[in-house]
């Protein structure tokens, strides 16, 4: 990566194909790690055995956190797509992709996994897709009331914690990095509800540089993949592109006319982010950028917009 020392270097050109960690390339973002190819298979071959999945994403980008391997091997199995982290995605773009998903025919909900509240409507929805698929086979039948669900997903989009929650008890591990999950576990919530946890999987290849930076921003990818400078730059020229004031006032910066050394410069000094001398020290910068974008200090941001419907 080019240096920020150097006071020339007045842009950060993180679209090059530059040479980032041991052998990554800004031009091929991908993270893929063997377990999760195991249990690619394992969820496959454990299908049979739920009545239906879960697949949690991020609302901030809720296309991109799907894992289009995974949606090829659920086939006829009953499907609810858990759009999560509401609270933390732009409102506007959240009615747009309110609108995409109704049109694509999949059962689907906005949640925030930290509200109980509305963990009881994703149960209750799950049960109402099982129901109605139960009905159009068998209209005079009559069904039991167990349900057993799979729950996957990227990581850091929220299984663990919403499992967690339903369950009311830290049954399945939570961290904030991503891969904490490495292998299945069956969380029983009562008598009538068993839930399959199942680790973090992500696509085997990601299609678009962008993709990987906004999964990199959303920590679905670990930090000591990509490094935090790549995701932490990224985000503060989106917002300076958005021209966003919570950005603005959050780091008390002058203007939002400004390029991103000047940002980073003037966020290093306000957050006292400094080395000896006073110079600026840019890794506390780019780790503390990740911590308030992802907690949502620094608003409610979304990454892309809903594709065109043809």
């Amino acid at each position: 990566m080019k240096k920020l020392k150097n006071p020339d270097k007045k842009k950060i050109n993180y679209n090059l194909g530059e040479q980032i960690h041991d052998n990554v390339t800004l031009t091929n973002i991908n993270w893929f790690p063997g377990h999760m190819s195991k249990a690619i298979k394992q969820v496959k071959q454990r299908l049979k055995m739920v009545d239906i999945v879960l697949e949690v994403r991020d609302a901030r980008s809720p296309l991109v956190t799907g894992n289009k391997a995974l949606a090829q091997a659920f086939g006829e199995k009953n499907h609810l797509i858990v759009i999560n982290k509401k609270n933390l995605a732009d409102p506007e773009s959240l009615k747009l992709w309110d609108v995409w998903f109704q049109k694509q025919g999949i059962p689907f909900i906005f949640t925030n996994c930290l509200d109980t509240g509305a963990l009881k409507l994703i149960v209750q929805k799950a049960k109402d897709v099982v129901r109605q698929r139960r009905l159009q086979s068998n209209p005079d039948g009559k069904f039991k009331t167990t349900l057993k669900m799979m729950v996957i997903g990227l990581p850091n989009t929220g299984k663990s914690t919403i499992i967690n929650k339903m369950a009311n008890r830290n049954a399945s591990k939570v961290a904030n990095r991503p891969g904490q999950t490495q292998h299945q576990l069956w969380v029983k919530v009562d008598q009538d509800l068993s839930i399959l946890d199942t680790p973090g999987i992500m696509p085997p290849k990601i299609d678009k540089h962008e993709h990987g930076l906004w999964l990199a921003s959303l920590h679905a990818i670990p930090d000591n993949v990509i490094t935090p400078e790549v995701p932490a730059c990224y985000i503060v020229e989106h917002l300076l592109k958005e021209k966003s004031e919570i950005f603005k006032e959050r780091y008390n910066l002058e203007s939002l006319d400004i390029d991103l050394i000047e940002t980073l410069d003037q966020i290093a000094k306000v957050k006292g982010c400094l080395r000896h001398k006073g110079e600026p020290d840019y890794d506390r910068v780019y780790k503390l950028v990740l911590t308030d974008f992802r907690s949502g200090n620094l608003g409610r941001i979304s990454f892309g917009v809903p594709p065109a419907i043809r």
